[in-house]
């Protein structure tokens, strides 16, 4: 990864400023954390159903709060990191986190979906603020050439923390509730409670260092310009990707447990979980072999290719070939992987003044990810899970137009 020395040059060497690239493996963790979450979130999905009785359409309105909460929550933390810097945001969001996940204790007490909903709002909320923080920090710090790899790789410890998510959730979820000193402790409470402590934890160690402030001085947002920023169609087509990808994406991990049930014959809810796992190692390892392949193929035509592809796999999903297709959703996961970093990167990159504001636009496109595993439970509900993976499809269509008609 390159750095540009004048960002390190903000922070003169006698004050406690932590140096740039210890910087970026901070942020770099948080990816990790809100990565894990999101894992969990698709095996708490299948879990719920079970669990509380709740229908396919019903336990969609899960990612409906949590992906809303980012919709809700981003353009104030952009505010609050114009006013504040980037710390703030980082603050704010790991605070929010730890509440929501100390929440579940109060919610498997009540035992009802609508607490757990309410808990994973809060929760998501904190996300939202760390994504906002985070992807435009660790895009931004750095030469502007250089962007969409930098921020590949960052995303790349995101893909380690969705991977690990689906195996705890899979492993704890599903079984029985544990004993702790002779006391019942139900494992999905014990979990967001361990989580909620590890946050807590950093969030002491960000309140007490000093990041290097860019103070859009990088050569990555130094031509600031009055055109109004809906005018730029790199960026306003980075809104419509975004939002689509979002809705891909979720829609495809939130109902991989349930399609890979239907496809694999003698399959458990423990088997998919794992193969659910499976794709997010895939998703992982295509975060970093793509951030390889950058330095020898343009960001934009790996986002063509990888979006064309996965086309075709969703298309072999609504075929509902046995076994097959399920493992065209696990290779999903890999071509999936740049095409978030990617149109963040492209969308956010020379606007100067305005990169905060836009990067709080892209962010909030995440409430894709909120609506279409409404609609893909309900066509599951309706027709087939199958026929569901058309939606999917449509939005890949729209991320291929993007890349071929937005970016230059």
């Amino acid at each position: 990864m390159s750095y540009d020395h004048n960002i390190a040059a903000v922070a003169s060497p006698s004050d406690k400023t932590i140096s740039v690239k210890l910087a970026f493996s901070m942020i770099t963790s948080l990816f990790f954390l809100w990565g894990f979450s999101h894992g969990l979130l698709d095996v708490l999905n299948k879990h719920f159903q079970d669990s509380l009785n709740v229908s396919k359409a019903g336990s969609g309105f899960l990612q409906m709060a949590y992906y809303g909460a980012y919709f809700i929550v981003a353009m104030p933390t952009g505010t609050l990191m114009t006013r504040m810097g980037y710390k703030s945001g980082v603050i704010a969001g790991l605070f929010l986190f730890a509440v929501g996940a100390l929440l579940f204790v109060p919610a498997t007490s009540a035992g009802t979906f609508s607490f757990f909903v309410f808990a994973l709002f809060i929760l998501a909320c904190g996300l939202g603020c760390l994504e906002t923080a985070a992807n435009l920090y660790a895009a931004a710090l750095g030469a502007a050439e250089d962007s969409e790899r930098r921020l590949n790789f960052a995303q790349s410890f995101n893909g380690l923390g969705v991977f690990m998510g689906p195996v705890i959730g899979g492993s704890l979820f599903f079984s029985p509730d544990m004993n702790i000193a002779g006391n019942r402790v139900d494992p999905v409470m014990s979990t967001y409670v361990a989580l909620s402590l590890l946050v807590l934890l950093l969030m002491i160690a960000f309140i007490f260092i000093r990041l290097p402030d860019i103070q859009e001085k990088s050569g990555y947002s130094l031509s600031s310009s009055s055109v109004s920023l809906w005018k730029k169609t790199q960026f306003t087509g980075a809104v419509v990707a975004q939002f689509f990808y979002m809705a891909a994406h979720v829609g495809i991990a939130s109902f991989f447990i349930n399609y890979a049930l239907d496809h694999w014959s003698g399959s458990s809810v423990q088997l998919a979980s794992y193969l659910l796992s499976a794709a997010m190692l895939t998703f992982m390892i295509g975060r970093f072999v793509s951030t390889w392949l950058m330095k020898y193929f343009r960001p934009r035509s790996m986002l063509i290719a990888y979006a064309m592809i996965n086309l075709g796999l969703c298309l072999l999903a609504v075929c509902a070939i046995e076994k097959v297709s399920v493992i065209g959703l696990v290779a999903i996961f890999f071509f999936l992987s740049i095409m978030y970093p990617c149109i963040f990167a492209m969308g956010v990159k020379n606007l100067g003044s305005q990169t905060r504001r836009a990067g709080s636009w892209l962010v909030m496109t995440l409430v894709g990810g909120a609506i279409s595993p409404y609609i893909m439970g309900w066509v599951a509900d309706s027709s087939s899970m199958a026929l569901a993976f058309l939606i999917p499809a449509f939005s890949f269509c729209v991320i291929i137009f993007y890349a071929l008609k937005c970016v230059k």
